[in-house]
């Protein structure tokens, strides 16, 4: 397996990482048994990055993942996502980065994921009534008292992410980033290799639109999101067939091109797989034996300009609460 380090100050782990979140939420019901095993699989290829979040099944994935890893804990960086609020129907109720908040979910999480530290613990989002040196003070004492090791960042802006790097180092941020989500190229990728802070990368298959099924006319529209909806989503279709015309040529899928593209932006990015069946998780390896030249970089930029998906990764209320949006 190849590896990466996380920013200056972070720990080396593998090229890719296992987004576990589809193993207990969003994504429709998920064989447990399978889960496991495919954490399993993924730790006997190498994978040493799992990613996981206190609100993912209200708890479910964490307690997954503690059965998954018993015995096998210490072959594994667990990255723990905080803050998001909601209720006992799925519903979001925004977001709580205060300091003694901060800690009340970090003893949950120790306890339900069956650990005595977190190596890298992050918000889910800036919360709008707190500055985030707050938040990043309060993981700052965790990490003095032994409980987390890194603190991490989830979709904020290269500013914030600097306001926080000053309290304490920051070795990742969690964005969105993908062959059809160009935006942090803009101001947000600069900015953090600046700080010297790494990136994980998930959405690296736009939820599925970058896929066999789409090319195969096997999507559905799906409401939540803009771009899986009507002429959003035929447009965008449109888009990963031209995609999958590329990788046919070199003999992969259009799933393992798009990986192939993010690993290829920088060995500052670790891309996060949300592979839930060891049959996609084999496909997801594939991707680390793909090496793209400049001509295939060149066509892909042709075939898919920086601009040219239609409709927002998120509804209009989900947007407005990206601090990454804001530059």
């Amino acid at each position: 397996m190849q590896k990466r380090k996380l920013g200056k100050t972070g720990p080396e782990v593998s090229a890719i990482g296992l987004g576990c979140m589809g193993m207990s939420d969003f994504y429709g019901p998920a064989d447990e048994n399978e889960s496991i095993a495919t954490v399993h699989a993924a730790l006997d290829a190498g994978i040493t990055l799992l990613d996981t979040g206190d609100f993912y099944g209200m708890g479910h994935n964490e307690m997954l993942l503690s059965r998954a890893l018993k015995g096998k804990r210490d072959k594994v960086v667990i990255s723990g996502k905080f803050g998001a609020l909601r209720g006992p129907d799925g519903q979001w109720h925004g977001f709580d980065g205060r300091p003694a908040a901060v800690k009340t979910f970090c003893a949950y999480s120790l306890k339900r994921l069956g650990t005595d530290h977190i190596d890298i613990y992050r918000p889910a989002r800036l919360d709008p009534q707190v500055p985030v040196e707050d938040t990043a003070g309060a993981v700052a004492d965790l990490i003095k008292a032994g409980y987390v090791r890194h603190l991490g960042l989830s979709e904020m802006s290269a500013e914030t992410v600097k306001r926080a790097h000053a309290v304490t180092p920051v070795t990742d941020l969690q964005i969105e980033y993908a062959l059809i989500t160009r935006g942090p190229e803009q101001r947000v990728l600069p900015g953090l290799r600046e700080l010297g802070v790494g990136v994980t990368a998930y959405g690296v298959l736009s939820r599925g639109l970058i896929s066999t099924a789409a090319v195969e006319g096997q999507l559905k529209e799906r409401p939540f999101f803009p771009r899986f909806v009507g002429d959003n989503l035929k447009q965008n279709i449109a888009l990963v067939k031209i995609l999958a015309e590329i990788a046919k040529g070199r003999g992969i899928t259009v799933a393992q091109l798009a990986i192939a593209w993010v690993l290829s932006r920088g060995d500052d990015i670790v891309p996060l797989i949300g592979a839930r069946r060891r049959d996609r998780l084999a496909e997801t390896l594939g991707a680390l034996t793909v090496t793209l030249g400049p001509d295939e970089l060149a066509a892909i930029d042709r075939a898919v300009p920086e601009n040219a998906v239609a409709g927002t990764r998120y509804a209009a209320p989900q947007m407005a609460m990206l601090d990454s949006e804001k530059g």
